[in-house]
């Protein structure tokens, strides 16, 4: 598919349908976060590659704030085979089939494996898990990995 930005994901599988929003990386160069109090906003890497193209694509949201559940709260719940639809706006969906779903500590977080190009198109999505500790957050990151599979 010819680059086109995301506006919205839907993930039937845990009951997403989220609008989706670009994002930057911040003075460190790690990737920014949806703004605070908008734990339903999904957000897509502006600077990489949008969904359904030749590349990876990566789209973030939050496990949960301080009022409740985030976007991706049930992220870790997705099963191979399950189906992810992302639509652009062109108007084109771009639909992806999930192939794994993993848990990486952010002490260790797999950069390359993550975000590298692969060949064809995939998406990532990602947000926050493992151990909660009140002083530093969440101790892990859980990332879903998916491969286009159709388009409309």
């Amino acid at each position: 598919m010819p680059s086109s930005p995301p506006v919205r994901v839907r993930i039937p599988a845990i009951k997403v349908d989220a609008q989706v929003t670009g994002l930057g990386l911040d003075s460190q160069g790690q990737l920014t976060t949806p703004p605070p109090g908008r734990h339903h906003l999904a957000g897509w890497y502006r600077d990489g590659t949008a969904p359904g193209a030749t590349g990876t694509s990566v789209i973030i949201g939050h496990v949960d704030d301080r009022v409740g559940p985030g976007v991706f709260y049930l992220l870790g719940k997705l099963h191979p085979g399950q189906t992810v639809s992302v639509t652009r706006q062109d108007h084109r969906t771009a639909v992806f089939t999930v192939d794994a779903v993993r848990s990486f500590p952010k002490t260790a977080f797999p950069s390359h494996e993550i975000y590298d190009p692969t060949g064809r198109a995939e998406l990532r999505l990602i947000t926050c898990g493992g151990h909660y500790d009140h002083r530093t957050g969440y101790q892990a990151n859980t990332v879903v990995f998916a491969h286009l599979t159709s388009t409309a």
